[in-house]
């Protein structure tokens, strides 16, 4: 599942992908927050951290990931992956170009970092 981070900076959202993540998750949980931060012309800013608490991608949930993060890329600001999941960290240092706006991965070690730079309006 992915729960709604609560101690986000303003301006930006926050997710953490906990047991295992389906492609309802991502509809269910992330699509109308995201909707409402690009109602208006909006730029999004999203923190998506993949922790101790993550299982695994259901392979539905895989497509629904890069389906979700190509979407309308005219509102997409600045996009954190926050993990210590190598299989993750090296798919996006391998595809993070492909990320509308600013994606930058960083370390669970680093979440506080990693608010902070999402916070970070360009």
């Amino acid at each position: 599942m992915i729960e709604v981070l609560g101690d986000m900076p303003e301006g930006t959202l926050g997710f953490e992908a906990v047991g295992e993540v389906t492609a309802d998750d991502y509809k269910n949980v992330m699509e109308d927050p995201v909707t409402w931060a690009a109602a208006g012309g909006g730029r999004v800013r999203i923190l998506y951290l993949v922790g101790h608490r993550f299982e695994k991608y259901s392979a539905g949930a895989m497509w629904e990931d890069a389906k979700f993060g190509l979407s309308e890329p005219g509102h997409w600001d600045r996009v954190a992956l926050v993990t210590d999941v190598d299989w993750m960290r090296h798919l996006a240092a391998g595809f993070g170009w492909m990320v509308p706006g600013r994606f930058k991965t960083f370390p669970v070690k680093e979440l506080e970092d990693a608010k902070a730079w999402t916070a970070v309006s360009d």
